[in-house]
């Protein structure tokens, strides 16, 4: 395995979020300069703009909300195959740290492990399953 593999396999997680929002009818881009977002990704038809975050991030960013919040997407490479992804808004995300101490805190960062059983998915003993796959603010654009 090459030495830098964690890097192509966070791009390759990176561009499998991108293709499933698009496969969804969103448009995506990544932005020139990454101060937190991964991913912009927007409704065409009418500005709807969503900030994503597929890796990791510091604390701070989490506990910052601006007016568009962060999605964050939350993807495992098991042997061949990528998760089905996770995906919880930023203020869900920092409710669960405040309230249900969910992960661990270290120098400014916040480790989430998962653990997956057949369809289900838990961090830090609370139950995510409901993020699986969760487009709910990123419903199917059809003309």
């Amino acid at each position: 395995m090459k030495k830098n593999y964690h890097l192509y396999l966070g791009k390759a997680g990176h561009l499998t979020v991108m293709s499933e929002f698009l496969t969804r009818g969103w448009n995506v881009a990544i932005p020139e300069v990454d101060v937190g977002d991964d991913i912009f990704v927007v409704q065409d038809d009418n500005g709807t703009l969503r900030r994503v975050q597929v890796k990791t991030s510091t604390l701070k960013q989490l506990r910052n909300l601006a007016n568009i919040p962060v999605h964050y997407v939350f993807i495992v490479r098991n042997s061949d195959l990528w998760t089905k992804p996770v995906i919880i808004r930023q203020d869900y995300l920092l409710d669960y740290l405040q309230n249900e101490k969910i992960g661990s805190e270290s120098e400014g960062n916040l480790n989430l492990y998962f653990s997956y059983s057949s369809d289900k998915i838990a961090c830090s003993g609370l139950d995510l399953s409901k993020y699986i796959s969760d487009f709910n603010d990123f419903p199917l654009i059809e003309e």
